[in-house]
Order: C-alpha cells, then structure tokens, then sequence
C-alpha cells in the first residue's frame, strides 16, 4: 500500500475492522505512538491474545462497529482494509472512517474492485449467497477447505505457466501471479473470507472517485486511486488542514 513506516512511526494510528489483528501486530513494530484496531465481531478476542503474546505495548484492541466507534480525539491515520465492501452502507462507512481523522491526517482503504472481477461476480459470489447461510464451520471444513485445495494446486500450475503468453488470458491473471507467492493456509483463509460474507460488494472506480470528490474535507491534491492485483482497488488521501 502507499504507506510506509514514515506513516506511522510516532503516529497516533486507528485501524477499523481490525479481524484477529495480524496486520496491526505488524505495523505496531514500525513505532508508532499508539495504535487502535476495532473489529465488531468475536475475533477481538483472538486480537488481544495476538496483541498480548507479542507484548505489544503500543497497540490496543476494542470491540465496536464502525458506524458507532466514538473517539474524543482523531488520529494522524486512519485506514481500513477489506471492509467496506461488506457493509451494508458502505459509503456511509467511507465518510464514518474520515471523521477520526484530524486535520492534515491521512487515510487508505482496501476494497473488492467491480473491474477486473467478472469471474469472481458471476461464479463464487452466487456460490456465497448459498454458503454464507450455513454454519461457519460447515462453510470451513465442508466447502472452503476442498475448494481451496483446488484452488491452491490450480495456484502451483499457474506458477510454473504464469510466462507463458497464453497465460495472460487466465481469469484473474494479475491476482494469481501474486496468490501463488502465498502457502496453502493463505488460499485457504482466502476462499472462507468469500464464502462466509453475508454481504459482499465490488466497487467501480467511478464510485470511488466521486466518493472522494464530494467530501470538501478531504484535500483534492492527496487522493489517490490504484488498482491492485488487477481486481481490487487501494484509495486514499490526507484530511484538508
């Protein structure tokens, strides 16, 4: 992403929708001066644990909604990873996110991209209507664990292919270059992240940018819109002073 350890070294850093904290508990070690993570489900408490077992002194873990989280004091950065497109007012979310923002702070967030994900919109997303309604740990060990199976043998083929020019015309050419750089335990968290989503949408850029448009607190000349692995979309900016 477009932020570095310059962005949260000394910072006062807030995450929303934090899930079981792996990434806070990695950019806790780039110093900053207290980090925030919020998640509204019960994986706050695996959080805490990972928090506590790295005696991370920085870093604090609460249990709230996004929509409600209150702060008496705003933050040099905000991000949110993977969040919003499970919401079921995700704009909303959007402009909920800038107010923990103070003057001059930036923010960055993470979501599913409409381009680019044709494949996964009209093949896996009809799949997650069905699935999602099933008991979690029917959706883990009954139907993401062999799908992933698939997909993780699916991944090695594809990396030893990738170069091949007929390759390029692979769905999700650009996501699979870099999926198959992860292990067994990363497809497999990645097909339950899918399937087990009561909501999931997949934003255009168009949406973006008008959402960062519209909001006159946010300064024009920090946004940012990147398009990630080809299917998602990275976007973000700096509250006007």
């Amino acid at each position: 992403m477009p932020l570095g350890k310059a962005d949260f070294l000394g910072k006062t850093v807030l995450e929303l929708g934090c899930g079981n904290a792996s990434l806070l508990c990695h950019v806790a070690r780039w110093n900053p001066r207290i980090i925030i993570g919020i998640d509204l489900g019960n994986s706050v408490q695996g959080a805490k644990r990972n928090v506590s077992n790295q005696n991370l002194q920085n870093a604090f873990i609460l249990q709230s909604d996004l929509n409600s989280f209150s702060s008496r004091t705003k933050f040099d950065l905000v991000y949110c990873i993977g969040v919003l497109h499970h919401l079921r007012f995700p704009e909303k979310g959007f402009h909920s996110a800038l107010k923990f923002v103070k003057p001059g702070g930036k923010f960055h967030f993470w979501v599913y991209g409409k381009e680019g994900n044709n494949f996964v919109i009209y093949f896996v997303d009809p799949l997650r209507k069905i699935a999602s309604k099933l008991p979690w740990w029917l959706i883990k060990f009954g139907i993401a664990l062999p799908l992933a199976t698939g997909l993780f043998f699916f991944s090695r083929l594809f990396s030893k292919i990738s170069k091949k020019r007929l390759a390029q015309f692979v769905p999700l050419f650009q996501y699979f270059q870099w999926l198959t750089k992860r292990d067994f335990g990363f497809h497999r968290h990645v097909v339950f992240d899918q399937l087990v989503a009561p909501k999931t949408d997949y934003f255009p850029k168009e949406m973006l940018e008008n959402w960062l448009k519209q909001d006159e607190s946010i300064d024009p000349s920090s946004i940012y819109i990147i398009h990630r692995n080809g299917n998602s979309w990275k976007f973000g900016g700096s509250i006007r002073i």
